[in-house]
């Protein structure tokens, strides 16, 4: 009998404090003894209830508060609506239970189940969204016959809600308030919702950064973030165009060179292998035109949590596990840094011959180690990037690469090598320029025609401010998006946090709201292939008509001979 006295004991002094009591919170001096269990919550839908202190695994056998945050942010939109007073309280008696003496937690009162689920009920079928067996209300015990959580003033009927006690919250004055004044202001950073996250049974390697919080297990949705369907349509064409333009004209360039392989000597020699490395990019974005979103995006995958009717959308790829993805990615970024490597090349091989008067037998002597440096370095970054798996899909133009959607992986794989290519290519660029002018000088002194060389300097000249002004402004636009990166992503989660459907908390601040500028990203694409298309100005001479000429006539005098 004593023990029965003792249970109504503490449930009566239970349920007077959270009656009673605005916040209830359990100190480690209690009289009582104490089981040292309690955490402080940190759900932010229970952040401001009547009390602050819950005990874990919960009445669902969730072991931390992060498991049962993500699954009850499923409610938020029905909680937001107002559908029942009693809902919010209702979830978190169940998700995040109340921490007392006992050591298990102590479940809800049937009548605040079926007062939480009055009217709620109806609205989440209208929504297609079914109560879940896992909270049926014949399972809670009813007050008065066991210890629960739950008042018993009034009634249900009375505690219906009504359109003036609980008026419907607007997500967007919201954003106009000061946050500090604002029912739950504390700021807990991102939180990923659940329509993008990735169930770990699949063993992906998903993580989204926004501000300085990382979820891990979680993607950027494939549509509405940064750009709209429309710019996402124009942006597939834009690039699809130039780069079916770029992989003519390198086409051009390399199948010119093969007609006529001794007139391509050292120092122009590596020209032509810039050509094949623009041709294999240019064929990589066509190939990520014609494949849409099959390439850069993934999913939609299976709900992470059972028994919920959110659907799960398609996310941006990111790690190697998607195989066309790593492919493209392979082939993109292998290509593009050989190609600034061959640059290099190609203006060391000018120094060496018009400023260390190199002949071509000595520079193409040394070729074996232009190859050397061309291939391997860009090799070993690719495989060092895909053993890390900084590998991420490209919206926009639907092929993968790196340093998309994180900004220290776009500084030290994308930006600092180029910086480092550009600064070294214009250094001998200069330096032959240099060269071949005390040339020029010293034979008008002695008489001499100057005319070829001339031409050849303008040439050179020219064809080096084709190549550096385009990479330049490559450098520019990736500069700016490294610099904006993190405000855009902040943004972002400030426009996705006024959608109801997402139910996830607002970032504290919305100072220094910034978007990506569609403009600068097209110029990027723009100018990656200008590159490739000019690569062909090399050629375009008379000598490249008579290479061609020739050729036919070869293909002519066989089909002769053969018929003969």
């Amino acid at each position: 009998m004593s023990n029965i006295y003792m249970l109504y004991l503490v449930q009566v002094l239970h349920l007077f404090v959270l009656t009673k009591s605005s916040r209830v919170t359990v100190y480690q001096g209690d009289t009582l003894p104490h089981h040292g269990r309690c955490e402080p919550i940190t759900i932010p839908l229970c952040q401001h209830i009547r009390y602050n202190q819950t005990i874990f695994p919960n009445l669902l056998n969730h072991a931390k508060q992060s498991d049962a945050g993500q699954e009850v942010l499923q409610f938020t939109p029905f909680i937001k609506l107002n559908c029942s007073p009693d809902l919010n309280f209702f979830l978190c008696s169940v998700f995040a239970p109340v921490c007392t003496i006992l050591e298990k937690p102590i479940p809800p009162c049937r009548h605040l189940c079926e007062s939480a689920k009055h009217n709620c009920d109806k609205r989440m079928i209208l929504d297609e969204f079914h109560w879940p067996k896992y909270l049926e209300c014949s399972k809670y015990p009813v007050a008065g016959n066991d210890i629960c959580v739950g008042d018993n003033n009034g009634t249900q009927e009375s505690r219906q809600p009504t359109e003036s006690k609980h008026p419907k919250v607007d997500f967007k004055a919201n954003l106009d308030r000061d946050p500090t004044k604002q029912h739950g202001a504390r700021d807990i950073g991102f939180v990923c919702p659940v329509q993008f996250k990735i169930p770990k049974n699949l063993d992906l390697e998903y993580s989204l950064k926004v501000g300085d919080k990382v979820e891990h297990d979680c993607g950027a949705p494939c549509n509405g973030i940064f750009f709209s369907q429309d710019e996402k349509n124009f942006a597939r064409l834009w690039i699809g165009m130039w780069a079916t333009l770029c992989a003519l004209s390198c086409l051009f360039t390399v199948l010119t060179f093969l007609i006529d392989t001794d007139r391509f000597r050292y120092p122009e020699r590596p020209i032509i292998f810039l050509s094949v490395c623009y041709l294999m990019v240019a064929a990589s974005y066509v190939m990520g035109w014609s494949a849409g979103d099959s390439v850069s995006c993934q999913g939609p995958f299976p709900p992470t949590i059972s028994g919920t009717r959110l659907p799960n959308i398609s996310v941006i790829t990111q790690g190697t596990k998607h195989e066309p993805c790593t492919i493209l990615f392979m082939i993109v970024y292998f290509f593009s840094m050989a190609s600034s490597i061959w640059w290099v090349i190609l203006t060391l091989t000018w120094f060496l011959a018009a400023g260390l008067k190199w002949g071509h037998e000595a520079i193409e002597a040394n070729s074996q180690y232009f190859h050397l440096a061309a291939w391997a370095v860009p090799a070993i970054k690719t495989i060092s990037i895909l053993a890390m798996g900084k590998v991420d899909g490209d919206i926009l133009s639907g092929v993968c690469y790196v340093g998309l959607w994180d900004a220290e992986a776009l500084q030290g794989f994308v930006l600092a090598p180029l910086c480092a290519y550009l600064v070294l290519g214009t250094i001998f660029l200069l330096a032959g320029f240099v060269s071949l002018f005390r040339i020029r000088t010293v034979m008008k002194h002695d008489g001499t025609k100057t005319d070829k060389l001339e031409k050849l300097m303008i040439r050179i000249g020219v064809f080096g401010v084709l190549y550096t002004v385009p990479a330049l402004i490559v450098i520019a636009c990736l500069f700016y998006e490294q610099v904006h990166f993190d405000r855009w992503m902040v943004t972002w989660h400030r426009d996705l946090c006024t959608t109801p459907i997402y139910s996830i908390p607002c970032p504290f601040s919305y100072q220094d709201i910034e978007r990506p500028k569609f403009e600068m990203f097209m110029i990027k694409y723009l100018m990656t292939m200008i590159v490739g298309i000019t690569s062909s100005f090399w050629i375009w001479s008379s000598k490249t008509l008579v290479s061609w000429h020739q050729f036919f006539d070869r293909i002519r005098g066989r089909r002769v001979e053969a018929h003969v």
